[in-house]
């Protein structure tokens, strides 16, 4: 049995009304951009013809920030970092400011945090693991395939780490 068209009316608009601002969530990636690429190979050429079979200690750092840029929009950075080195030599070190510019309406307020550090650099992510990828490979190294990152623990972790700062700050 077909529902007749007010019901779809009456169910849509409830619907916008949960969002909070009357408007369907949505959540779209107007540009993405490089602000920041640098890549240091130090102790190239040596460096790329002593591999050898043991293989290069990598450390990598990862961080996000969020800033609003009026309106709905905001900027979202994300940061990579990478550095490789063998026998404490640097064989490589490589740092990545990437950013999205997104569109973010009809999301309750409780709901903005997690949307700008977990859902907005999930989406950033391999736009950026690529352009990684692909430096350490122009670099003259294999590509560096960064696994995926939790940015849902990553947020959470940040979290608790800023409600401790707030409850040693009070006392």
């Amino acid at each position: 049995m077909a529902k007749n068209p007010q019901e779809n009316d009456q169910n849509k608009e409830a619907g916008q009304q949960a969002a909070g601002n009357g408007k369907q969530p949505s959540l779209n990636v107007l540009t993405q951009y490089v602000k920041d690429l640098s890549f240091e190979s130090p102790g190239a050429p040596q460096s790329l013809r002593n591999r050898g079979e043991k293989a290069p200690a990598i450390n990598i750092n990862v961080n996000v920030n969020a800033n609003p840029l009026g309106g709905s929009d905001y900027d979202v950075l994300l940061t990579l970092n990478a550095r490789a080195e063998s026998d404490k030599n640097v064989m490589f070190n490589v740092e990545l400011l990437y950013g999205g510019i997104f569109r973010i309406e009809g999301f309750p307020q409780e709901h903005m945090l997690p949307l700008l550090f977990i859902e907005c650099p999930r989406l950033l992510f391999p736009f950026a693991r690529q352009i990684i990828a692909d430096a350490t490979r122009n670099g003259g190294f294999p590509p560096l395939m960064i696994d995926p990152i939790d940015f849902a623990r990553m947020f959470q972790q940040r979290m608790a780490e800023e409600q401790a700062k707030s409850k040693v700050q009070a006392s």
